[in-house]
């Protein structure tokens, strides 16, 4: 921790302390500090010091970073795209209310949360019967699926990390490393031989439209021709997990999700297709590989026999307490502009409703297939974010048939980018980074020639004798 920067965390150490079911009296003692003293720590009037960061992460197992990294703004952000909604629109909500109720009320704004997205998913139902007659831009409306929402949620509060999974596939992956087979054909053996599983792959002709299945009455994961060699490897992992790990999985669901339904069947796929990627990828061997190789994401897909989407998503999990990685994030975009996959190990001000920016190059980089792009961003409050971007596909495609389009885009902040190879004879302190939003209707920037639509927060102005570089002209104040 940086000893001349003060180091206010009164929220979090009050959530610590009642997610531990401690009294301050209790804490105090643990930490070797008076209950007053906490007291003011937890109301924000005194900075937590070093030693007493030292000792909590002794006293609690913590990475003190996990104190030390502000998430704040992704919180005020967050909070920021509930109150950009019309339905706020006679009752707005500066940003300076927000951040001090993100700092002094963490529970009443995961509440405030959780109250919008149950509006917003029932403002979907609604529409779906009745529906608008204007049209509404193509990525930015809210999302109807609820389950969706509710899984990206749990996963995003646990950082994309689930250390019960994790662990266990790192010592299961060792186990199978002793067969001296590739990972596939040790995956198969293992379904066979412990769970009487047999894997086989299928024509097209026989599955044509799945790409995996699993016959439970003959015991057999079928998976289809068209899946390339490292998918078939992620299904048959994923058949695994089922197999092995379905205790440890349903106890994860049932404490994040404890009402059954979409969104628990949802998060259950969820935590298996994690642990799947963790078995492919064991977390130390790939850590020390994406360090060792300045996080180069295609070399160590030939390293471990994985894609680049499956690669780019497992940087995102290197969340290990003292064994951590870049804080990277994630978006996987189609060519119309809908986001897929938001995954975030960081703070990144991921929309939790809409598209993302066209300045953005992800777009750009579907008339460049197979290639990597760079780029520097900077977001409206001034943080700055190196991004990497490639299409991707997901499996072969048989000739005449639509072929799907994605690119993968991974990014950190500058301050990491020196790490990256890909950042290599750039000179990050005198770049120029690209100006972009979080979308369109969250975006303040004037005179945006990409702008969709005017935001939500500011009044249109519509001037008959002008037409100005953006389509939409605003009031900025």
């Amino acid at each position: 921790m940086d000893e001349t920067r003060k180091l206010f965390v009164g929220p979090r150490l009050k959530r610590l302390r009642r997610d531990r079911n401690l009294s301050q009296a209790g804490m105090a003692e643990e930490l070797g500090i008076s209950p007053s003293y906490l007291n003011l720590m937890e109301r924000n009037q005194r900075p937590i010091t070093a030693q007493v960061l030292i000792r909590l992460s002794h006293a609690y197992s913590l990475d003190p970073r996990e104190f030390a990294t502000d998430d704040h703004e992704r919180t005020v952000s967050e909070l920021d795209e509930v109150f950009a909604d019309p339905l706020f629109r006679s009752a707005p909500v500066s940003r300076l209310e927000m951040r001090e109720t993100v700092e002094s009320a963490p529970t009443l704004v995961d509440a405030v949360n959780r109250l919008y997205r149950a509006y917003v998913a029932m403002r979907g139902a609604r529409e779906a019967f009745t529906p608008r007659l204007h049209d509404r831009d193509r990525a930015e409306d809210a999302p109807n699926d609820n389950p969706v929402d509710r899984v990206r949620h749990h996963i995003q509060e646990a950082k994309n990390y689930f250390p019960e999974l994790d662990e266990a596939a790192e010592t299961l992956a060792s186990d199978l490393a002793l067969s001296g087979h590739e990972p596939f054909y040790a995956i198969a053996e293992r379904l066979h031989a412990r769970h009487g599983i047999r894997v086989r792959i299928m024509p097209i002709d026989v599955m044509p439209d799945s790409l995996r299945r699993y016959d439970h009455h003959r015991r057999q994961l079928l998976i289809s021709e068209l899946v390339e060699p490292s998918g078939r490897t992620f299904q048959a992992a994923y058949q695994l997990a089922f197999a092995e790990m379905r205790e440890t999985i349903d106890a994860l669901v049932a404490r994040l999700e404890p009402v059954d339904g979409p969104a628990r069947r949802l998060l259950r796929v969820s935590l298996a297709n994690s642990f799947a990627g963790a078995l492919m990828m064991p977390y130390g061997k790939f850590h020390a590989a994406a360090e060792s190789l300045g996080y180069d994401v295609e070399v160590l897909a030939a390293r471990f026999g994985a894609s680049f989407e499956q690669v780019a998503h497992r940087l995102t999990t290197l969340a290990r307490p003292g064994q951590r990685g870049i804080p990277f994030f994630l978006v996987r975009v189609d060519s119309a502009g809908n986001v897929s996959k938001r995954f975030s190990s960081g703070r990144f001000p991921f929309s939790q409703y809409g598209g993302t920016c066209p300045l953005w190059n992800v777009h750009a980089t579907f008339r460049t297939p197979g290639q990597v792009a760079t780029q520097i961003i900077e977001l409206p409050d001034g943080s700055r974010w190196f991004s990497v971007a490639r299409s991707v596909k997901r499996a072969f495609n048989p000739w005449g048939t639509p072929e799907p389009q994605f690119v993968v885009g991974l990014g950190c902040e500058l301050k990491y980018a020196h790490r990256l190879v890909y950042a290599r004879g750039l000179d990050l302190s005198a770049a120029d980074p690209t100006p972009i939003g979080i979308n369109c209707r969250l975006c303040e920037r004037v005179a945006c020639p990409q702008r969709a639509a005017p935001p939500l927060m500011h009044a249109l102005i519509v001037d008959e004798m002008k037409r100005g570089v953006s389509p939409f002209e605003f009031d900025p104040t």
